[in-house]
């Protein structure tokens, strides 16, 4: 019985470390919001680097989140007519922390992505933005909600991470 109090002080601490532990990894994803205009036009080009070409942005569809501390992943729709990249891209993402997309692990960097509309779908293709190089591809699924429909939006992690195009998504995860 001498030991009950020791025993339960012992388990408040470890209880108190699995608190602290738990809270700090879910800071770490809310420390992530949503990117404001003004933040994302210092990192969004108004020409984005694409093989040899330098492709015009539409701004007005530029979205993104950033930690607050100078990291972001953000992107936007790219105006490829004209361009050799007509038909194959469609936006240009920059990522500057590891993004898992679906089960595709992108390195920070820039990247260029297409898709292709199946029946409840759509094919999402990834491509190295400087080199064109195939990444892998990911599903988007239909979102099954009302309201506006934006061409492109990043959703911050917290509650649901998505990308969205259109009337579809795709999960992403932060990495570290």
């Amino acid at each position: 019985m001498r030991h009950w109090p020791r025993l339960f002080s012992i388990l408040s601490i470890f209880s108190g470390l699995i608190s602290t532990a738990y809270a700090a990894a879910e800071n770490n994803h809310s420390e992530w919001r949503a990117a404001r205009d003004s933040e994302l036009r210092e990192i969004i080009p108004a020409r984005a680097p694409v093989e040899k070409e330098r492709i015009e942005t539409e701004f007005r569809t530029a979205s993104g989140i950033t930690d607050g501390k100078g990291k972001y992943v953000a992107g936007v729709v790219l105006i490829t007519a004209g361009y050799a990249a007509e038909g194959k891209y469609s936006h240009f993402l920059i990522a500057q922390v590891p993004v898992k997309i679906g089960q595709l692990q992108l390195s920070p960097g820039e990247y260029v992505f297409g898709w292709q509309r199946g029946e409840d779908a759509l094919t999402v293709k990834f491509y190295n933005a400087q080199t064109g190089v195939f990444l892998g591809e990911v599903t988007a699924e239909r979102v099954n909600r009302t309201g506006r429909i934006e061409s492109f939006h990043i959703y911050p992690p917290g509650g649901k991470p998505l990308i969205q195009i259109g009337r579809f998504a795709m999960a992403y995860e932060i990495g570290e």
